[in-house]
């Protein structure tokens, strides 16, 4: 059985307006001592969009990490920790195309990148769209977009869809859907 690692201390290197970046003193189980790169964040929430024609609507955004354009189901971060992941999906869905819905399932749950950051993902989907108005934040900028399943399943596979809270709720939403036949 593999044994926890210990984490001895940690101290906050850089405050950031989305995440937090610590040094993280670690025991590793042989005794040794290391130090680890760790990005806090307060974690986010995540919404597969299914309209009344059975296409997914995504959004295309800018993303600075990667200088280069994604296709996304809409999400964004918590405003706290405290904040029910459910409820982050809703607002998102809201905000980045203009729907809200009373019916949201919850899909999966996605650490991004659990290496180097605490990120945890709620991603839920929703079949009952309500149209309602678009609120982006004042320096958010989005391209709506609606896909069939298949479609969505064939751009994973030719590397046209590269985000990875996105590949898995597709994948995820395909597997409920086909179990469901």
């Amino acid at each position: 059985m593999l044994e926890k690692f210990k984490i001895l201390g940690k101290k906050k290197e850089y405050e950031g307006h989305i995440v937090d970046f610590y040094s993280y003193d670690m025991e590793v189980p042989n005794g040794n001592r290391v130090t680890w790169d760790i990005i806090e964040h307060k974690g986010a929430a995540a919404i597969l969009p299914v309209d009344r024609e059975g296409k997914i609507i995504l959004v295309r955004q800018y993303r600075g990490a990667i200088d280069d354009f994604l296709l996304e189901i809409p999400a964004g971060g918590r405003d706290s920790v405290e904040e029910d992941f459910k409820v982050c999906a809703a607002r998102e869905l809201e905000e980045e195309i203009g729907y809200r819905s009373e019916q949201i399932h919850h899909l999966l749950d996605y650490h991004s990148a659990a290496a180097y950051t605490s990120e945890k993902i709620g991603i839920y989907y929703t079949e009952e769209l309500i149209p309602s108005s678009q609120h982006l934040d004042e320096n958010e900028f989005v391209q709506i977009e609606r896909y069939t399943l298949d479609e969505l399943t064939e751009m994973i596979f030719e590397g046209k869809i590269t985000d990875g809270k996105t590949i898995a709720a597709v994948m995820t939403y395909k597997a409920l859907k086909n179990k469901e036949k």
